[in-house]
């Protein structure tokens, strides 16, 4: 069952993808995030995103999709997340993937204004969120490391501790 900090966690990213506001999750929704990501980095990477991002949104059908609609609730993805600490391998592949589009000049290492790219991105808002990047720079030296990245990626989506950096990984502030 999930707790109150992952009900809040995936409120905050459903709403995210929910790309038309219909309460749903639907493969356009994940179309339409992915675009926003590869948006990021052009072609360079774009096509390994696209492949994870949509292979989630197949992992996410199949196994929440109950009634076979093609669409998820939020309680559906409640559902698969409460699995994610057997998935952790597949988290952090994405993790990977999503470390490669946000460092947009591929020096290893995320610096503030990509992370702020990044919050755009998976929101389709412009964000200034240098406090939560503060947060996330665990060791205070001005960038997101990839390691940084991978651990905060698991801690977001698999772990349940609200006092974590990670936690709070998409926060816009």
């Amino acid at each position: 069952m999930a707790s109150e900090l992952q009900r809040k966690k995936m409120s905050i990213v459903f709403t995210a993808m929910d790309d038309n506001g219909d309460g749903f999750l639907e493969r356009a929704d994940f179309e339409a995030l992915t675009d926003r990501w590869t948006s990021i980095r052009g072609t360079v990477g774009a096509q390994r995103l696209r492949e994870i991002m949509m292979g989630w949104w197949q992992v996410l059908l199949e196994a929440s999709d109950t009634n076979r609609d093609q669409r998820v609730t939020v309680e559906e993805v409640l559902a698969v997340v409460d699995n994610l600490g057997s998935m952790l391998h597949l988290v952090r592949a994405t993790a990977e993937s999503m470390f490669e589009a946000v460092d947009e000049d591929g020096d290893g290492r995320v610096s503030a204004a990509e992370y702020g790219r990044m919050i755009g991105a998976w929101t389709g808002r412009e964000s200034a969120p240098e406090a939560v990047f503060a947060r996330l720079d665990t060791d205070g030296d001005g960038w997101i490391s990839k390691p940084e990245f991978i651990g905060h990626w698991a801690e977001f989506w698999a772990g349940d501790d609200e006092d974590a950096p990670g936690a709070h990984l998409f926060s816009a502030a």
